[in-house]
């Protein structure tokens, strides 16, 4: 029984991070860039030769480079590991999955690295709180699988932790000290030249704690650990991303550092105020108000756990507040010091656990944390729900294949701008003819089937030529009235439009008058999704008898719409 337990809590996160990936398959333009180039490398391969060409007519970055070039490491590696599975798969979207899925149990086995650090560090209980208490967070579990550079950069960070974890737990006199903090500062140091340059600044805040604790010296561990990490990191980006790139050398996380940073082009997304990650980002990626206002404060009051959770705060915390000096802010950047924190907090639900017999107070707050964790999958899930909602352009793509159904004719469709950001990419696309034997015997069996062509030209001036939109069969289309001439809507793919909390007596569901002004007449009754119907089935069996009338509404509005040329012939779905 013991065994069967443990394999349940062990198989808990991996098994969590792919429910979620497949429960929300689509991605976000944040992530568009390395899905991109994984397809592009397993569909096309790697030239050996006209290698400029060959790059400029068959990968998406050459097309769309971005403002910096970034790093194709991550996106080779998780293609690499992906090769060896495709003859088991039979369509592309389902090798999205695949490369999505390896990223994801990567995260989640350096999760579980980590969690058996947490357990030599403050006991066998600490490490199962560690593992529900990960487990009951969103952002981590949602995000492990998702193609953003910070997810890469993720499991090299949790790695480092973990070893710098299992230093610190170990005696000063021993040989485990020298070598597993060489071996932190070693992976977070590859990790910040290759994939994320603002762990150089967790590498700074964890070698300077090491150092005034007299934990490590210079010339024996961080000089040897700067100069083989520096090594290895730079080899590896620059050999791999000046050939993809056609540029020697390149360097992409260093002109991604100077573009945002020193140049200070990050303040054109945004700026917040210097407390946002402590107020803001922190409280929402732990989720559990529990793990900081009682966990972490139990952690560091007791004895025991004391002095171990003071070693894990310090550099972490000192990270976040150093990278708080930024204006631009986005929780992905603080995402490393997740397992740490949680940690620590699962060192102080260890200790009020085991004592839950001693005392009522103990007997209370281990109630208190229970449901508090029940409470945290509960919004885990919700979240999971309505995140899910807001990739309108993978869902679009998808109802477009099926709508055109398996016609063996050249099919051209133009996608727009807010359907690419929310879900389209070259793995959902029916793959267009082989433009080589070559390339073809490069593909799996079965995904070369169809001949569609896919346009994304945002050129202003094109987009006004009625002969350019002339040549189209369909259209995903976020504004239709941009499309210029006869065009017919096959279909409405809904959004995420908010949450609206509902008074006693207030009916759910009602279209206000500005939302009814800008829907055609042939949307009204096309609002339904399969979140929105279950919540509404919820909503009738809770609302009037548990929540006494007060309820929270999931708001949807047409987001893509799919336009037929019909003078060209289509099939309505």
């Amino acid at each position: 029984m013991d065994r069967l337990l443990q394999l349940f809590f062990h198989s808990l996160i991996p098994l969590l991070i792919l429910i979620h990936l497949f429960y929300s398959p689509y991605t976000k333009v944040e992530e568009s860039f390395n899905i991109q180039a994984i397809h592009d490398i397993l569909v096309h391969g790697i030239p050996t030769k006209n290698q400029s060409d060959y790059l400029a007519a068959n990968f998406d970055h050459v097309s769309f480079p971005g403002s910096v070039p970034r790093t194709f490491v991550g996106a080779l590696v998780l293609a690499g590991l992906s090769r060896p599975w495709l003859g088991l798969f039979t369509s592309l979207d389902q090798i999205q999955l695949l490369a999505r899925s390896i990223l994801g149990l990567s995260n989640a086995f350096a999760l579980l690295a980590f969690g058996a650090s947490v357990q030599k560090a403050f006991g066998k209980p600490a490490r199962f709180w560690f593992i529900i208490l990960q487990a009951s967070q969103f952002h981590v579990i949602y995000y492990a699988s998702r193609t953003l550079p910070n997810m890469f950069a993720f499991a090299l960070s949790t790695l480092a932790l973990r070893s710098y974890l299992i230093a610190n737990s170990a005696p000063p006199s021993s040989g485990l000290t020298s070598k597993h903090c060489r071996l932190c500062l070693y992976l977070l140091t590859i990790a910040g030249i290759v994939f994320r340059s603002e762990l150089a600044i967790l590498l700074g805040t964890i070698t300077i704690y090491l150092l005034t604790r007299q934990r490590i010296s210079i010339a024996k561990v961080v000089i040897p650990a700067g100069i083989i990490g520096t090594a290895v990191g730079l080899f590896s980006t620059v050999s791999v991303d000046s050939f993809f790139w056609q540029t020697f050398p390149l360097w992409p996380e260093w002109t991604a550092f100077y573009y945002n940073t020193i140049q200070g082009h990050s303040a054109d997304w945004g700026t917040s105020p210097w407390y946002f990650y402590f107020l803001s980002a922190l409280p929402r990626l732990l989720l559990n108000p529990l793990t900081y206002f009682v966990c972490i404060p139990f952690a560091i009051i007791s004895p025991a756990t004391r002095q171990q959770s003071q070693d894990v705060l310090a550099p972490l915390l000192g990270f976040v507040g150093l990278y708080s000096f930024l204006p631009h802010k986005e929780w992905r950047f603080i995402l490393y010091v997740i397992p740490g924190l949680t940690a620590v907090a699962a060192a102080g639900a260890s200790w009020i656990w085991v004592r839950r017999a001693k005392s009522l107070i103990y007997r209370l707050l281990s109630i208190v944390l229970v449901v508090s964790v029940l409470a945290s999958f509960t919004a885990s899930t919700a979240l999971l729900a309505i995140s899910s909602l807001n990739y309108p352009g993978g869902a679009a793509i998808t109802r477009l294949h099926q709508t055109a159904g398996d016609e063996q004719r050249v099919i051209r469709v133009h996608v727009d701008n807010l359907a690419c950001q929310t879900g389209v990419t070259r793995f959902l696309e029916k793959h267009n003819r082989p433009q080589s034997t070559e390339a073809m015997l490069q593909v799996p069996e079965g995904l070369t089937q169809g001949w569609w062509e896919y346009d994304k030209t945002e050129d202003p001036s094109l987009l006004l030529d009625p002969a350019f939109w002339w040549k189209f069969d369909y259209v995903l289309a976020e504004r239709p009235e941009k499309a210029i001439g006869k065009w017919q809507v096959v279909d409405v793919v809904n959004g995420f439009a908010g949450v609206r909390v509902l008074r006693p007596g207030e009916e759910s569901g009602s279209t206000s008058p500005e939302e009814l002004e800008t829907l055609r007449p042939e949307e009204v009754y096309r609002r339904s999704s399969k979140v929105a119907e279950a919540w509404k089935v919820l909503e009738g069996l809770l609302r009037e008898k548990v929540t006494r009338g007060w309820w929270i509404e999931i708001r949807m509005k047409p987001k893509i719409r799919i336009l037929a040329n019909p003078e060209r012939g289509y099939e309505q779905v």
